[in-house]
């Protein structure tokens, strides 16, 4: 974990350069897309190969975009292979499909608006064939993973719905369906004793973080893991960078030929004081599963 670590952060010193000039194989000519639906804004970025590069909620930005979002494979003696890794090779893009209010957008300009939005982007890592949708309705924002393969592959991990929350998140919470007494409360501090620290690190149903500044919190929950793929929740506290969610699966373990797997995510949002904070992300987390 610690050489996880160390790599991740000497390609976000070392990457935005690069990342700055590259272009992906498909895609409009523009930068960037933002998209607003009700209180819900997503920006969607060419050089991270049309991922999420920005969340807000209410006109805040709940995340950052000095970070990449989206999928990443780590492979034994080769590394990262993913969204914003391009020291080995690119992932490919197969289609960018977009969707405003129900109807296809032939030809996206950089602001698109609407009750709703869905992006479908169709892309290949190597021997695995990825599906991701991000779909914006009734102020949610609902991320889909679909992982399909033919060839049996030896992994270090692969890790999806990365949410870098803004620097200024103060404290995580999450919990377990199973066991709602034992949620987990935890503060994120920017003392150097705590700076690239993981957190949680465990198999949770949802977690919830908390902005102090504009007093607005996020609540991300699962809504579909495969059974065989181990699926983790972790959240990377970078001070003054980000406090970063990650979902590892398939940590050191070799995803089989014919796996096809579908990882769901829900998040929504909410605002309120630090005291009323914890029980209201618990009641949003019960509304999410519905």
């Amino acid at each position: 974990m610690k050489r996880f670590c160390c790599i991740l952060l000497l390609l976000f010193l070392s990457g935005p350069v690069a990342a700055q000039a590259f272009v992906p194989n498909l895609g409009p000519d523009l930068p960037s897309i933002t998209v607003r639906c009700g209180e819900v804004t997503l920006m969607l970025r060419r050089h991270s190969q049309w991922t999420p590069a920005r969340i807000d909620f209410r006109g805040t930005p709940m995340t950052t975009e000095r970070s990449a979002y989206g999928t990443v494979f780590r492979y034994p003696e080769i590394g990262f292979i993913g969204t914003g890794h391009l020291e080995n090779e690119p992932e490919e893009l197969q289609s960018l499909t977009f969707y405003v209010d129900g109807k296809e957008v032939v030809t996206p300009t950089a602001e698109l608006s609407g009750e709703t939005f869905r992006f479908v982007r169709e892309s290949k890592i190597r021997g695995f064939r990825l599906t991701n949708v991000f779909e914006i309705k009734e102020d949610r924002l609902y991320e889909t993973t679909t992982v399909a393969t033919d060839v049996e592959t030896p992994l270090d991990l692969v890790y999806h719905f990365m949410h870098a929350w803004t620097p200024t998140v103060s404290v995580l919470m999450a919990g377990s369906d199973a066991k709602p007494e034992a949620d987990l409360i935890q503060p994120l501090l920017n003392d150097d004793e705590v700076d690239h620290k993981f957190y949680i690190n465990a198999a949770v149903d949802w977690m919830s973080v908390y902005e102090p500044g504009s007093q607005q919190f996020a609540v991300s929950r699962l809504l579909e893991t495969p059974a065989t793929a181990s699926s983790t929740s972790k959240v990377w506290n970078v001070v003054g960078t980000y406090r970063k969610y990650y979902l590892t699966a398939f940590q050191n373990q070799t995803v089989p030929k014919g796996f096809k797997g579908t990882w769901r995510m829900v998040t929504g949002f909410g605002e309120g004081d630090r005291e009323q904070w914890p029980a209201a992300a618990r009641t949003l987390a019960s509304e999410l599963s519905k």
